[in-house]
């Protein structure tokens, strides 16, 4: 007697043209709009590529999906659901590939099958193209993440800008929570700018900073000792009066730091120890510029 993954693998060959017809108009109808013709060719190959991945697996590898005759399917929904995470799509979306192979697949077991195996053979089908859908979401969700992951990578350096202000002098503006993996960019990016530039003098400027706590301060400080370390000096400004108070409750020690209110005053301090100074200078029709 036949065993449910024969009767599978059997029906899949025997009937794989209506299956891949009845699949195709299942999806377009979960879609809810017309396709137009290129994308109804995209779907026609994709699921014409897939059945046969599964007429294969099924003959070779039974119903468990993690055995390596497997495997070729595996990849291709991997493949496919990295692709629709690129590309925007949902979740339910991507995994209505696989779900919406469930009805034709049920119609054409129900017509291949007896009375006596057809709750069988059901019951193997959906656990068959439940564990399938599984795969495809948790494969889409592992795309999604490391897309998102790369995203607030790339925001992390480009929100953490080194600026020569002068000569020998350089600013850094921070905007926004000062956390753990932030201060490590920052103080990267701190450090390989002091080196490339051969600055003396780093203003950290933290007006865009909302709130510091006994962590952000502990990253400051950090960053400070990095930077004298490489032979640089730092000034931080933007202390506001609530930042002032809220570093004299947490007991924070920044005595041997030099600190001022703006941007401003700090580069002024930065220009007085780098030996310079800005002074006004008349013009030709004499006044002040």
């Amino acid at each position: 007697m036949a065993t449910t993954e024969n009767r599978l693998h059997d029906a899949l060959v025997k009937h794989e043209a209506v299956l891949l017809k009845d699949w195709i108009a299942s999806q377009a109808k979960a879609s809810g709009r017309p396709m137009t013709a290129a994308e109804g060719q995209q779907l026609e190959a994709r699921c014409s590529g897939f059945l046969e991945l599964l007429r294969q697996a099924t003959r070779e590898g039974g119903d468990d999906i993690m055995k390596p005759e497997w495997s070729a399917a595996r990849d291709f929904l991997t493949q496919l659901s990295a692709a629709r995470a690129r590309a925007g799509s949902t979740p339910v979306e991507t995994a209505m590939f696989i779900f919406s192979l469930k009805e034709p697949l049920f119609n054409l077991m129900r017509n291949e099958s007896g009375a006596q195996p057809l709750a069988e053979d059901t019951w193997k089908a959906t656990q068959l193209i439940d564990r399938l859908g599984l795969f495809t979401a948790e494969a889409f969700q592992k795309t999604r993440e490391e897309v998102i992951g790369r995203q607030q990578q790339e925001l992390l350096e480009l929100s953490t800008p080194v600026v020569r202000l002068w000569e020998n002098v350089l600013a850094l503006p921070l905007i926004g929570t000062l956390d753990s993996a932030r201060t490590q960019v920052v103080m990267q990016n701190l450090l390989e700018a002091i080196v490339q530039t051969r600055s003396d003098i780093a203003v950290i400027d933290i007006t865009g900073v909302p709130t510091v706590d006994t962590l952000v301060a502990q990253h400051l400080l950090k960053t400070v000792a990095a930077a004298r370390l490489m032979g640089a000096d730092c000034i931080i400004s933007g202390i506001r009066p609530q930042i002032a108070q809220t570093i004299i409750h947490l007991g924070v020690n920044l005595e041997d730091v030099t600190t001022k209110a703006t941007l401003a005053d700090a580069f002024a301090v930065a220009l007085k120890r780098t030996g310079y100074a800005v002074v006004r200078v008349k013009n030709d029709s004499g006044s002040m510029s």
